[in-house]
């Protein structure tokens, strides 16, 4: 598979996003892709956070509906994507391979910019994110695989550094206490709930993309990077 990089067409908000990841050297490209030089392992997966321009003029972020039918996090919300096959030339790859089986996304529409670090989660799989701007949202007509996906949406990307529609509750795991995320969505008359490692990896993305933190504190699990910047910040304030 060949470098991913089409050129994006129609929206200055795209093309200087794109622009400001290619001047900072952020792109990876998949022959040489430093993630791509880890052992391939069959707990290996990669989503893709395709980000696109709403009518508004804000950036927005297409998300899933997991299939009921699903043995594992059935009717959950999730990102496009899934485990790496070992044909997969590196985890850009896998991202883009997933999101055309589960919704019809084709790579060509995607421009990749950057990947996230990667997040593990307690059941040892290694999460990779991969970041794309899909320039012509009209061009896109999703076609969902039902076994996999049962419905397709998309929220502002904003929405995971606000307070709004946000509650969370504490967790603990090997000893450590941190929160887990909840954003409450209405779209189409349908609430969907966007929890968990796929609310983590949409407030990272936020905050990379929108070049902003978030207005609450995090307090990540230590495997999903620990306390921030920004949540020593808050902390230090809150203390005053």
């Amino acid at each position: 598979m060949g470098s991913n990089r089409p050129e994006v067409r129609g929206s200055q908000r795209l093309q200087a996003l794109v622009d400001h990841f290619r001047s900072s050297n952020s792109i990876p490209n998949n022959s040489n892709s430093t993630h791509n030089q880890i052992q391939f392992s069959s707990k290996r997966a990669a989503v893709l956070i395709c980000v696109f321009e709403g009518a508004d003029g804000n950036l927005r972020v297409i998300l899933t509906q997991r299939a009921s039918s699903l043995s594992t996090h059935s009717g959950e919300v999730a990102l496009p994507g899934g485990k790496r096959d070992e044909g997969d030339a590196d985890d850009i790859e896998t991202a883009l391979r997933e999101a055309k089986e589960e919704i019809g996304l084709d790579p060509s529409l995607v421009s990749v910019i950057t990947l996230l670090e990667p997040f593990r989660t307690k059941y040892s799989v290694t999460v990779i994110p991969v970041v794309g701007i899909l320039s012509n949202k009209d061009a896109f007509s999703p076609v969902l695989n039902s076994a996999e996906v049962e419905a397709i949406f998309d929220v502002p990307l904003e929405m995971f550094l606000k307070n709004d529609n946000r509650r969370t509750e504490e967790k603990e795991w090997m000893g450590e206490k941190h929160l887990v995320h909840y954003f409450d969505y209405e779209f189409e008359n349908k609430m969907y709930v966007i929890w968990a490692l796929t609310a983590a990896i949409l407030i990272r993305a936020a905050t990379l993309l929108l070049q902003r933190p978030p207005a609450f504190l995090e307090r990540r699990p230590k495997i999903w990077g620990g306390i921030t910047e920004s949540d020593m910040i808050i902390l230090r304030n809150s203390s005053k």
